[in-house]
């Protein structure tokens, strides 16, 4: 049975209501300008949810377009300005979901941008590799592209309030923050399971060239245990007894897929520094959790100070970019240990974050590194004061 503790909302009636999304108003703004907007993410985060929402909402007549359907795709591929004035219609709004399915939709979607200009398309895909692939080119200087993230704290502290949030930080530490989860907690395993079996792999299978799918599934296990920690292509390419290259390719096919990313070490001003070194975290802790099993409440856990790592900082991605606060994200360690777990830099300045679960340890920023950059502000994120990180634009 799925550990849920007490007083949490997922136990309140309040988890029917609709997550009010941030994107919606950062997109919003953006209609009518005359670039296509492209929405990506992983599977089941809700990116149709939104774009019906953003259909419904608006004021102007809709298409809605499934690329699931053949008869879609169809209409969509090899088409010309003739065909596409039949199909839009009076339509203002064009919605095409699942984008990548549907072959020149670059194309496509530069004629509807170039030859209907009171028409607004969004174009959504939950696979970047491939929709990028076919929409860069035809649409440079056309587009404009946001990543829908898993349901992010602030999110929930606008839809559930406060309280609601702190209430159920735990829980989201262990099961995540997908829609499904956060709305339908009763069932939290079973759709953290479906999620990882049925399609967390299913992008990256259809990718490329995988020949041993069995191994991207080790990959994802021993990058689980990895998080907050250095990776090494080569130690992970002996552990799993392949190469270093092929280790490579299926990291780089797991951060199209939205499944990981990674966070390169800052390495210019000092020797002793780490050169081209990363860590990888998973872009959702209940997908973490899932892949190796680990359901155990807090309080039972040894890997809390790395798990609440990984939250802080895919946490804070979502906040950066809802934002539009555009940043360089990294770590920072030398060879004597010393190390520091995210640094942001923005507009010449950097901003140095250490997250702590237990609020009575210590961090320490090191003189080295403060004396070595130029260091604007440093925060020690605990489970008290994290939200003050996220909830500020």
């Amino acid at each position: 049975m799925d550990y849920i503790p007490k007083n949490s909302y997922f136990c309140s009636t309040n988890t029917n209501m609709m997550i009010q999304r941030a994107l919606k108003e950062v997109i919003e703004r953006q209609l009518y300008h005359g670039k296509a907007i492209v929405l990506v993410g992983a599977r089941q985060v809700g990116k149709t949810t939104l774009l019906n929402l953003l259909a419904n909402e608006s004021d102007r007549p809709a298409l809605m377009l499934n690329c699931d359907e053949t008869e879609v795709r169809n209409m969509l591929e090899n088409t010309n300005v003739a065909k596409l004035k039949t199909l839009i219609g009076t339509n203002k709004l064009v919605v095409i979901d699942e984008a990548q399915k549907v072959n020149n939709i670059g194309l496509t979607l530069k004629l509807i941008v170039d030859n209907f200009k009171d028409v607004q398309v969004i174009a959504t895909g939950s696979s970047a590799f491939e929709l990028r692939n076919r929409l860069n080119e035809p649409l440079t200087g056309r587009k404009l592209e946001y990543h829908l993230y898993p349901i992010s704290s602030a999110e929930i502290v606008k839809t559930y309030g406060l309280l609601e949030e702190r209430r159920t930080l735990e829980n989201r530490l262990i099961y995540g923050s997908y829609p499904d989860i956060i709305q339908h907690p009763e069932q939290a395993r079973r759709y953290l399971t479906e999620l990882t079996q049925s399609y967390l792999y299913k992008d990256i299978f259809s990718l490329g060239d995988i020949r041993k799918p069995e191994l991207v599934e080790k990959l994802v296990q021993a990058l689980a245990f990895q998080i907050g920690s250095e990776v090494s292509t080569n130690e992970l390419a002996k552990m799993l007894q392949t190469d270093s290259k092929t280790i490579d390719k299926y990291i780089d096919l797991l951060e199209k897929c939205y499944v990981v990313f990674r966070l390169s070490g800052l390495n210019r001003n000092l020797r002793n520094e780490l050169k081209k070194s990363k860590k990888i975290y998973f872009y959702d802790t209940g997908v973490r959790n899932a892949v190796i099993q680990q359901f155990a409440p807090v309080s039972l856990r040894g890997d809390m100070g790395s798990l609440w790592e990984n939250f802080f900082i895919a946490e804070r991605k979502k906040r950066n970019h809802y934002n539009e606060h555009l940043c360089n994200s990294y770590f920072w360690r030398t060879t004597q240990q010393q190390e520091i777990d995210l640094v942001e830099e923005c507009d010449g300045h950097m901003t140095a974050f250490e997250m702590k679960w237990n609020p009575e340890k210590k961090a320490h920023f090191p003189k080295s590194f403060l004396e070595a950059y130029p260091v604007k502000e440093t925060v020690v994120i605990t489970p008290e004061n994290y939200l003050d990180a996220l909830m500020t634009p």
